[in-house]
């Protein structure tokens, strides 16, 4: 598929609204999202998910577009986002899509925004089966699926191709969501979007071209002390479980993918399930399976890291916080040694 090559440039103001707060029903995250899509400035729509990846897909969009009205999503707000998307009329806008993978049934939500009046474009870097693709891609103006790369990798190449600026800040971001490692700016960039407050922050000197200062090194030196104390919590209360896997189950406490590093260091793991108290987990894998694990909780992502949702009820809160264990943790370790 094509870019559409009348592609608006909206050189705008910025409008940008965080839905992965926990604790507040879909309702008032729709209501949210409503209120800011009726009065928007900036007619192009971006909704991503809330990570490095996110922040550097909306950098591109930024330097593609000027100022876009951006949205940070959760994969479980996902669906909300698009009914909220659904409920504003599009008037022929463009709602773009990125870092957020297929999930079971959001063909009909994706089928609402357009009859809505929006034009469609979704770029993801997520695994989706041809099935999945075959009930969206009518649905979308461009679909875009490439797990050879991040999703700020496809927004750089679909957005600005040839752009030197945009393509290290690809390299970057990727290097960090795709776990390789290999350049130590992106550690530091997504230690420093650990907190949410950074986000725009961080955005707006990617789409100056600006990968690191001295306000970016400043609070990421600031927050290492903060996440060495809650990694180590987290693997003193961390429980092992599996035959087939070595599977760790602890408390997150903050900074999932580098508390998960730290568990398989220290405990030899195969699989890291880094739990919230109110059922929602993030999950890595040695074996290529972590988005298959997902999808059974609702969740999705990438085959070594992905995220779902226990669902916990008001009970399993309570035995999670009191003794850090669940009874829905045999299940799935009884659903994973099944996979692979």
């Amino acid at each position: 598929m094509h870019i559409p090559k009348n592609a608006p440039l909206f050189p705008l103001v910025v409008d940008s609204l965080g839905l992965a707060k926990t604790g507040s029903t879909d309702g008032s995250f729709e209501d949210r999202l409503i209120s800011l899509l009726k009065s928007r400035r900036a007619p192009l729509v971006h909704l991503t998910h809330n990570d490095l990846d996110a922040v550097g897909g909306d950098a591109i969009h930024r330097m593609r577009y000027g100022n876009v009205t951006s949205i940070f999503c959760s994969v479980g707000k996902f669906p909300s986002a698009l009914n909220a998307v659904a409920a504003v009329e599009g008037n022929g806008s463009v709602l773009s899509i990125s870092d957020l993978g297929y999930q079971r049934g959001i063909e009909q939500r994706v089928r609402n925004v357009r009859a809505a009046g929006w034009q469609i474009e979704w770029r993801d870097h997520h695994r989706w089966s041809e099935e999945e693709i075959g009930l969206i891609a009518d649905l979308c103006n461009l679909l875009r699926v490439d797990t050879s790369t991040c999703g700020c990798g496809i927004c750089a190449r679909d957005l600005l191709p040839g752009d030197e600026k945009a393509a290290e800040i690809a390299r970057v971001v990727c290097d960090y969501d795709l776990w390789k490692h290999e350049d130590p700016r992106s550690a530091v960039l997504g230690v420093v979007l650990q907190r949410k407050k950074n986000r725009d922050y961080v955005r707006d000197r990617l789409a100056e071209g600006i990968i690191s200062d001295d306000v970016i090194e400043q609070e990421y030196h600031d927050i290492v002390g903060d996440m060495e104390e809650k990694m180590t919590r987290s693997i003193r209360k961390t429980s092992i479980l599996g035959k087939k896997y070595r599977i760790a189950f602890s408390p997150l406490y903050g900074y999932p993918s580098e508390t998960a590093a730290r568990i398989r260091k220290e405990l030899s793991t195969d699989i890291e399930v880094l739990i919230s108290r109110d059922g929602r987990f993030s999950l890595r894998s040695v074996p290529p399976i972590s988005h298959l694990i997902a999808r059974e909780y609702g969740g999705g992502g990438h085959p070594n890291a992905a995220g779902g949702n226990f669902n916990f009820s008001f009970l399993d809160r309570i035995r999670f916080l009191l003794l850090g264990s669940s009874s829905r943790f045999r299940d799935f370790v009884d659903m994973t040694e099944t996979i692979g």
